[in-house]
């Protein structure tokens, strides 16, 4: 089960990420979580939703480049040692991890984690075999 994550290509100066949360809420898209990777003069900015396919649009209206991927969000206990039990799981079956978020909610039971891999079907196999919870976008959008 793949979550779709958009990423917006930034460029790298004050005002630019106002203008991009100020349009996502103007529109009424509520950001479930992100991430902002850097350079000098540009950044990603991967952003999860309520609504991925309206953001993309919006964005788009204002200049922004954005791409929709499909990632994976799974849930884990929010205790010392439970990341490292994640990414043991995933090395050990031979999972690159491209890149990785963690965002927790209100009540701080548990920590979800969005990542990216090469083959997302492996990864759902593996970590649904360990009994591990992946989250679908209805589950993001009841948080």
């Amino acid at each position: 089960m793949t979550i779709r994550q958009l990423s917006v290509f930034a460029e790298n100066k004050p005002g630019t990420l106002v203008r991009i949360t100020k349009t996502l809420g103007d529109a009424g898209v509520d950001i479930r979580a992100m991430s902002l990777a850097d350079t000098q003069d540009f950044g990603i900015l991967r952003l999860i939703t309520s609504d991925p396919v309206k953001a993309g649009k919006v964005l788009a209206d204002i200049g922004c480049v954005t791409s929709v991927t499909e990632v994976l969000a799974v849930e884990i206990p929010n205790r010392p040692g439970a990341m490292t039990e994640l990414v043991t799981l995933l090395g050990e079956h031979e999972i690159n991890i491209e890149y990785l978020y963690a965002f927790i909610t209100v009540s701080g039971q548990n920590a979800y984690v969005v990542l990216r891999v090469k083959n997302p079907a492996q990864a759902e196999t593996v970590l649904c075999g360990a009994g591990l919870c992946l989250i679908g976008e209805e589950d993001i959008n009841k948080l």
